[in-house]
């Protein structure tokens, strides 16, 4: 869940107030998605985490991220490239999503998440940097192709796991989490494409849209900063509680 580069004294406080509260509202309900998936894993419910609302709340919730990135590589690096910057947390991205990959393959070997949505933000960061110096339309055409596209290609080529995560799959590989580059990166880049109408409307970050700074924008502002470390987290801690609870319930 990257988050955008929060130390550039140029932005405004009530800016990146707005993408962390935005993001730390998806990240509780990530924490909240997979409560319920714990809890039918654990077999204290049965049928509530594979309904189709839940699953599109969980979908909802992979595009809030993806879209984010795409804000968030615009406003941290709108006056160049700061590389260093942008290696090393695509990098700190990417070691994360390696990690979840090997746990997940030891813990369901069936369904291990070889492309989730840790995977989607590293290589859509890395994708997405290629438009920040194109015109904003041009982010706008892409990514709305990028979004269609899976709905007129399917290709049985793509059904192993080494090649369902670019999106054009016609039956992909199962797993916990799967987040393809096709659709989910054109998002990114309508995100790109909306962050620069809103930055080149005044020429600076006071053109975004601000909130007020109360109690629970800061909560949920702490939340978005701290994404990542609560993604890594919360699954293994909810785990430890609920998975024992199970046990003595039975």
């Amino acid at each position: 869940m990257i988050s955008p580069d929060n130390d550039d004294e140029s932005l405004s406080n009530q800016r990146v107030l707005l993408i962390d509260t935005v993001r730390g509202i998806a990240i509780f309900g990530v924490v909240l998605f997979h409560i319920v998936w714990d809890l039918e894993f654990s077999g204290l419910i049965d049928g509530f985490a594979f309904h189709p609302v839940w699953l599109a709340f969980g979908r909802l919730l992979a595009g809030t991220f993806m879209f984010l990135v795409g804000v968030s590589l615009v406003l941290a690096h709108r006056k160049g490239l700061k590389f260093s910057r942008f290696v090393r947390r695509v990098t700190m991205i990417g070691a994360a999503a390696i990690s979840i990959s090997l746990v997940t393959w030891i813990a369901f070997p069936q369904t291990y998440i070889f492309f989730g949505i840790l995977h989607a933000i590293a290589v859509s960061s890395l994708f997405g940097v290629l438009f920040l110096n194109l015109p904003a339309l041009v982010s706008l055409i892409s990514g709305t192709g990028l979004l269609i596209l899976p709905q007129f290609v399917k290709l049985e080529l793509f059904n192993t796991r080494w090649l369902a995560w670019i999106g054009v799959s016609s039956s992909p590989p199962p797993s916990n989490d799967f987040v393809p580059i096709l659709p989910w990166a054109g998002l990114t880049l309508i995100g790109i494409f909306l962050a620069k109408i809103f930055y080149i409307k005044n020429g600076d970050s006071r053109s975004f849209p601000d909130l007020h700074n109360t109690k629970l924008t800061r909560i949920l502002s702490w939340m978005g900063r701290n994404s990542l470390l609560i993604y890594l987290v919360h699954q293994p801690l909810l785990l430890v509680i609920i998975l024992p609870v199970a046990r003595m319930l039975r």
